[in-house]
């Protein structure tokens, strides 16, 4: 039996269960963060095409999956090319936000860059993967935050979710 490698990092490789080389994103974010609101006041922030260019300028999003209530999943062009995913999990008196970007950084003609290099060689490419990962696990972060801040601030701490 043959062991593949799939990358975990954009400098770093770790073999595959399935024996096969896999292609993974070199920019690869995940975020998740508790609102004290329904699930249903985030979806209706998230499907605003409008706030969504104002969260994400450099990217052009399409939707290929609305899940209403339970959120959007995006084809993204623009500086990156790949998918985007907002999940929106009720959980107690609030949702968990739940965001993933997977991309590879593109050109300006929407041409995607090459990947970095496999097994931690520390490249130029790799710096720069690490670089715009890094760049968008605290806007993700940001953007969480400052929701929180605006759907919560005239919540009481320690009282629920004032149904938006």
């Amino acid at each position: 039996m043959t062991s593949g490698y799939a990358k975990s990092s954009p400098c770093e490789a770790r073999p595959d269960s399935g024996g096969t080389l896999m292609d993974v994103p070199s920019v690869d974010v995940l975020d998740d963060t508790f609102v004290v609101v329904p699930p249903r006041t985030l979806a209706a922030i998230f499907a605003d095409p409008e706030r969504c260019r104002r969260f994400w300028p450099d990217l052009r999003l399409t939707v290929y999956a609305d899940r209403g209530d339970q959120g959007l999943r995006w084809t993204v062009r623009g500086a990156l090319v790949g998918t985007m995913e907002v999940w929106l999990e009720p959980v107690l008196d609030g949702t968990v936000l739940h965001y993933y970007l997977r991309a590879d950084p593109a050109d300006k003609d929407g041409t995607v860059l090459p990947a970095a290099p496999y097994r931690g060689s520390g490249g130029p490419r790799c710096r720069r993967a690490a670089a715009e990962t890094r760049r968008r696990q605290l806007a993700a972060k940001r953007l969480a935050f400052a929701l929180k801040d605006e759907l919560e601030a005239d919540r009481e701490i320690g009282m629920g979710s004032r149904q938006r």
